[in-house]
C-alpha cells in the first residue's frame, strides 16, 4: 500500500485558470482529498469602489472577469441606475442585451477552446473557437473602442452611439457564429478521447448543486433550470423567447452541452432583439459626473445572469460613491464544490473537472 502524499497543484497560471493553488492528498495517481486555496490574486475591488466616485469604478468591475468584462460592467452600472431610480433608454435596453449575449457567446467560446486544451488534445477545437470569438471581439471593439476591456456602459445607456452599420453587422455575425458552432458536435461528440474524459467525470448531483449554491451552466447541468434572465427578467428579456437548457447527468460533458446550447440560445435572443430594436440610435447615457440625489438612500440588491453564473451586487449608496458594496460572483460559489467532486478521482481527471467549472481566478479573488 502506497502512503498518501500531499502535493501542490499550482499556483501556476496556464493550467489553473489564474493564480490558484490546490493542495491534494494523493495515493498513487488517485486524489483522495483536495483543499482549495485562494487569495493569491486579491485585488480589493470592493474597497477600491467604496473610495471612488460611482463612474470611476466600471474599469475595476471589468477586471474581475476579464473573459466577459462587459457583464460585470453592466451589472454595476445597472445597480447604480436602480439606486438613482432612473430608467434605461428603450433603445439602449436592446443594445445592452445584444452586446451582453455576444459577450456570453465569446466567453463560452473561449471556455470551450481552453477546456479542450486542458484535456491535452483537440487543438482544432481551440483554433475554431478562437476564430469565432475574434469576430465577436472585433464587433465589441468597434462599438466601444476597446478590444479587451470595454467600459462602455453609462447611466441610462451606453458610452457612445452605435456604428451606423451595427444592425447589419450583428445580423451577419449571428449567422456566421451559428453556422460555425453547429459543426462543433461533429468533431467533439465523435471524439472518443473527449467523451471518455468528460462523461461521468466530476458528477454534481442535483441535491449537491443546490446545497453548495452553484449557479449558471454548472447548476443547469445538474438539472436545475434556474436562469436570472427568466426568473427575474431585466431589460427586454421578458419580451424575447428563449429556452433555458438543462441536463441531468451533472458531469463535465453535461456542462459542455449546456454552454454549447446556451450559445445557440444567445444567437436566438440577439436576432429577436435586433428585429425589435428601435431605429433611433438613442443609446448615449448620462455624463460621468454623478451626484446621488437622495439624502437617505436604501440598500440595493441587484442580480444578473453572467456567463459563469449569477452575479449579485449588494450596495449601500451614498451621494457620490457607494458607502458599502459587496460582490458575489458565480465563479466564487462554483469553486466551493470542487473539493467535494474531486474525492477519489484520478489525478488526470482533476484538470478536466476544474476546467468544466469555467473558473476565472480574479472573479474569485475580487
Amino acid at each position: 500500500m502506497m502512503a498518501t502524499m500531499r502535493i501542490n497543484i499550482g499556483p501556476i497560471h496556464p493550467s489553473t485558470h489564474g493564480v490558484l493553488r490546490f493542495v491534494a492528498d494523493v495515493d498513487g495517481d488517485t486524489i483522495k482529498r483536495t483543499e482549495t486555496h485562494v487569495g493569491f490574486l486579491h485585488r480589493g475591488v470592493e474597497k477600491l469602489i467604496e473610495n471612488r466616485m460611482y463612474m470611476q469604478s466600471p474599469s475595476f468591475m471589468e477586471k474581475m472577469d476579464y473573459i466577459a468584462p462587459l457583464s460585470w460592467d453592466d451589472l454595476y452600472v445597472n445597480t447604480i441606475e436602480k439606486a438613482m431610480g432612473v430608467n434605461v433608454k428603450e433603445t439602449a435596453k436592446y443594445a445592452r442585451v445584444i452586446l451582453l449575449e455576444f459577450q456570453r457567446v465569446a466567453s463560452h467560446l473561449l471556455w470551450l477552446g481552453t477546456f479542450c486544451n486542458d484535456l491535452g488534445q483537440m487543438f482544432t477545437s481551440f483554433m475554431w473557437s478562437f476564430r469565432e470569438r475574434d469576430r465577436i471581439i472585433k464587433l465589441l471593439q468597434d462599438v466601444s473602442g476597446g478590444r479587451m476591456f470595454y467600459v462602455n456602459i453609462r447611466i441610462t445607456g451606453l458610452n457612445r452611439k452605435l456604428p451606423d452599420d451595427f444592425k447589419d453587422r450583428a445580423y451577419s455575425l449571428a449567422d456566421y457564429i451559428e453556422e460555425r458552432i453547429l459543426a462543433y458536435p461533429d468533431v467533439l461528440d465523435s471524439n472518443p478521447i473527449f467523451m471518455e474524459r468528460t462523461k461521468g467525470i466530476g458528477v454534481i448531483s442535483k441535491d449537491n448543486a443546490i446545497k453548495y449554491g452553484v449557479s449558471g451552466p454548472v447548476l443547469r447541468a445538474s438539472g436545475v433550470g434556474y436562469d436570472v434572465r427568466k426568473a427575474n427578467p431585466y431589460y427586454i428579456y421578458e419580451k424575447v423567447k428563449f429556452n433555458v437548457p438543462t441536463e441531468t447527468a451533472g458531469d463535465a460533458y453535461a456542462r459542455y452541452r449546456i454552454r454549447y446550447y446556451e450559445m445557440l440560445e444567445s444567437i436566438k435572443i440577439i436576432r429577436q432583439a435586433l428585429d425589435a430594436m428601435p431605429e433611433d440610435n438613442d443609446v448615449v447615457g448620462m455624463p460621468i459626473r454623478l451626484i446621488y440625489p437622495q439624502p437617505n438612500p436604501t440598500p440595493i440588491m441587484n442580480n444578473a445572469e453572467l456567463p459563469r453564473g449569477e452575479g449579485i451586487i449588494y450596495m449601500v449608496p451614498d451621494k457620490t460613491r457607494p458607502y458599502r458594496i459587496y460582490l458575489r460572483s458565480g465563479t466564487y460559489t462554483n469553486i466551493a464544490i470542487l473539493d467535494k467532486i474531486t474525492e477519489n478521482i484520478k489525478y488526470a481527471d482533476f484538470f478536466a473537472i476544474m476546467g468544466s467549472l469555467d473558473l476565472v481566478a480574479s472573479d474569485i479573488d475580487k
